[in-house]
């Protein structure tokens, strides 16, 4: 059986899917300032579309250059953060720009020469994604040694970094945190336990700010580690006192693990018990039962990070319209009212 090769787009096709000249299309993969907004949006959705791959060698024959941008994390395979780093791969490739990623080891002390020699060379454009204190000091290094070449992603902890918020993309973890703990607090629950992540300060003040603006009692936090099998144990002690019935995980995962735990302690969900999430992962919706969850746009985040960051290293001033979606509480099934016939929901 044979098989055709689809032939690969070229500046051509772009241009004329976007309805401009060659040139204009040019102007834009090569990062001329001398194009419109809202004619740049135009080809980058379209070399999007056609999945379009400018010919670095040519450029390069051409006197051109070949743009990069580093991206430096501690942990690739959290969710939050392959997402982002999947968003700026997008939006880096339709741009013609090319990523690394420079992993960071929470565990290892970084002085501020060490985060430098992560970069190609000095000035090289960068961003971080913020979730620890690892991040958080190269965040800082970058800043101070090169603050028109870095931007950030992260919770509610960037927003307490100085200066102006031009150079930061940060999610309202806090906010949707409390909107997550009142939901449960109005469907009965007469408080809200909660199995902490790491470093996730934004999330952790949400669900306390809840639970103190309704004067309720605000229970020790659990702290987790980030995986299923931290929340599983945790989850398997929490859950001997019958009086627990609604908790707050600070991703996914740990709800995972408390849905497990939940299950061979024999407790119903949700009449005896109620579980919400974080991140809104793609399977959480094909759980049985589905997970309620928060659902944080990480990959419009990484896409909106980098067009931020072209934009700071092209001088243009305006901040680009926020791509991504706000936080959202997602109410599936492991979320209800306490089931008043048990005394464990009572």
């Amino acid at each position: 059986m044979r098989t055709e090769t689809r032939k690969a787009a070229s500046l051509m096709d772009v241009a004329k899917l976007a309805g401009v000249s060659h040139q204009t299309v040019s102007r834009v993969i090569n990062h001329s300032p001398l194009v419109a907004d809202a004619t740049r949006t135009k080809v980058l959705a379209a070399v999007t579309a056609l999945d379009y791959r400018p010919n670095r060698l040519a450029r390069e024959l051409a006197g051109g250059t070949v743009q990069s941008v580093t991206v430096l994390t501690t942990d690739t395979t959290l969710y939050g953060s392959a997402e982002t780093l999947g968003g700026i791969e997008e939006a880096a490739r339709a741009a013609g720009y090319s990523v690394s990623i420079s992993v960071l080891d929470p565990d290892e002390p970084y002085s501020d020469a060490d985060v430098m020699a992560r970069l190609p060379h000095a000035g090289s454009p960068a961003i971080v994604i913020a979730h620890d204190d690892t991040t958080g000091r190269a965040m800082r290094a970058l800043r101070q040694a090169q603050p028109n070449a870095i931007v950030a992603t992260g919770g509610e902890h960037l927003s307490e970094e100085p200066d102006d918020k031009d150079w930061r993309i940060t999610l309202d973890d806090r906010g949707a945190a409390a909107r997550a703990t009142r939901h449960l607090l109005d469907l009965g629950h007469k408080t809200v336990h909660h199995l902490a992540i790491p470093s996730k300060a934004g999330r952790r003040l949400g669900w306390s700010d809840a639970l103190a603006e309704a004067g309720r009692e605000i229970p020790a936090p659990v702290e987790c580690g980030w995986g299923i099998g931290s929340a599983y144990e945790a989850a398997r002690e929490l859950l001997d006192d019958p009086a627990v019935t609604a908790i707050l995980c600070g991703n996914d995962d740990l709800a995972f693990g408390a849905l497990r735990a939940a299950h061979l302690a024999g407790r119903a969900i949700p009449g005896d018990l109620s579980i919400i999430g974080f991140d809104d992962r793609p399977f959480a919706a094909y759980l049985t039962p589905a997970l309620t969850t928060v659902d944080l746009d990480f990959r419009g985040v990484g896409r909106g990070a980098f067009e931020l960051l072209r934009r700071r290293l092209e001088r243009r001033g305006n901040r680009p319209r926020p791509a991504w979606r706000a936080p959202e509480l997602i109410v599936r099934e492991t979320s209800g009212p306490p089931d008043p016939r048990t005394s464990k929901g009572a």
